[in-house]
């Protein structure tokens, strides 16, 4: 059985870190590809980073690119986002995703992903 542990989440003056991580277990995730996507209230979930586990291709939304940062610890089946310089608007619920195809050709849809975290919330005070 496929899990996806969100963690790290809590509240952060703007302009401040975080680092999130999405700790997989129930599987090989080595072919897989790994997401975060967030959603604030009354607002659609929406894409913010992916890495291809199998050679750590990274993609970014441009609201956070040179912001945040994802990696991968294959020794600890593991995820994270390094949020930086965070802001008001960054404030969401963040999920981890996991895609068995690691072509990350449509990364950007919800639709795509096979297995969902939990979420874990982000919020920036101003």
């Amino acid at each position: 059985q496929v899990q996806l542990v969100e963690s790290g989440g809590g509240l952060v003056q703007t302009g401040g870190s975080l680092r999130l991580s999405c700790a997989a277990s129930g599987r090989t995730f080595s072919n897989y590809a790994m997401a975060w996507f967030r959603q604030a209230p009354g607002k659609e979930r929406e894409f913010v980073s992916a890495i291809a586990w199998n050679n750590g291709n990274t993609y970014y939304a441009n609201s956070v690119k040179g912001r945040f940062s994802i990696s991968r610890d294959s020794t600890k089946n593991t995820v994270y986002l390094q949020m930086n310089s965070v802001k008001p608007e960054d404030t969401a619920v963040y999920y981890c995703a996991a895609d068995s195809d690691p072509r990350l050709l449509r990364l950007r849809q919800v639709g795509v992903y096979d297995y969902w975290g939990q979420g874990t919330q982000v919020t920036v005070s101003s």
